[in-house]
Parts: structure tokens; sequence; C-alpha cells
């Protein structure tokens, strides 16, 4: 019986490439291109947020305080399951004995005072106005009412 191992067959040296001379410019190529598409990205993302409405599409303009202000007159949240208390009436300056920094005066003399702190709306730019109020009741030790103020709508 003859073999056949001796035949002729392709060299596997033809079939393999040397390439570690262009690994480097090939590894420097990758690095280039992951940049640019990383700046790109972050460009893209700043230019998209500057021209569109980041609050989810609300329509809003903002006031001379810097405030968000939707169409109707309203600022700040609208989670109602989070601020579900709502209180009327005109804000002045001033808590009581170190609770809250604004109090809502309401019908009915000082024991219905709403006294109100906000970790959303800036309370400051309303004194004086007829307001309603959204927010979250806390404990007090000496109000009577004292409520966490997340969306705040002028009415006068």
């Amino acid at each position: 019986m003859e073999s056949k191992a001796n035949t002729t067959s392709p060299s596997n040296e033809s079939l393999i490439k040397n390439i570690s001379g262009s690994t480097a410019s090939l590894k420097l190529k990758f690095i280039i291109i992951f940049i640019v598409v990383i700046v790109l990205g972050i460009g893209t993302g700043y230019v998209i947020s500057e021209k569109t409405n980041v609050s989810g599409g609300l329509d809003e303009t903002k006031d001379s305080t810097g405030l968000f202000l939707k169409k109707e007159g309203i600022v700040g949240s609208d989670n109602t399951k989070l601020f579900k208390d709502t209180a009327t009436g005109i804000l002045k300056e001033g808590g009581i004995d170190g609770e809250g920094a604004y109090h809502l005066v309401r019908p009915g003399g000082a024991s219905q005072n709403v006294y109100l702190t906000s970790s959303v709306v800036d309370l400051s730019v309303f004194i004086d106005k007829e307001i309603k109020i959204w927010g979250q009741t806390q404990k007090a030790q000496k109000a009577g009412w004292l409520m966490d103020v997340g969306r705040v709508e002028v009415l006068k």
C-alpha cells in the first residue's frame, strides 16, 4: 500500500500572516475611534438637553426667579401622591419656635396657620401672595400643622 502522507499540500505558512507590526496601529485606531464616539455621544446629549425640555416633555417656561412655571401658574413637583396634603392662604415669612421658615395665614386666626418648609420650591418668591400649596405633613412639636411644600399655585 502506498502512503499518501508525502503528497504535496499548501504550506501552513501561507495561511498564517504576521500582524504583530500592525497590532500597535490597530490598537491606536481603536482607541481614537472609541474616544471620538464618546465625545460625540456626550456632545449630542448636551445639545439635546439644551434644546428640549428635560422635565419629561411638560410645557414650561422659566420666570424671573429661575423657577419653572407651568402654563397654569403652578411651580414644583407633579408628584401628588407624595405631596397629597393641600392648603390655601396668604404666605408670610416666619415659623413658630424654630419650626418652619414660613407660614400660611388662613381664615380663623393664628390657630389655623400652616407652618411651612420646602425641599422643592423657593417659598420666598411667594411672600404676601395668595397661594394653594401641596405638601407632606410633618411631625411638629410647636406648630399645629407643619408641612413640607412640594408644589405651589399662585391664586392672586
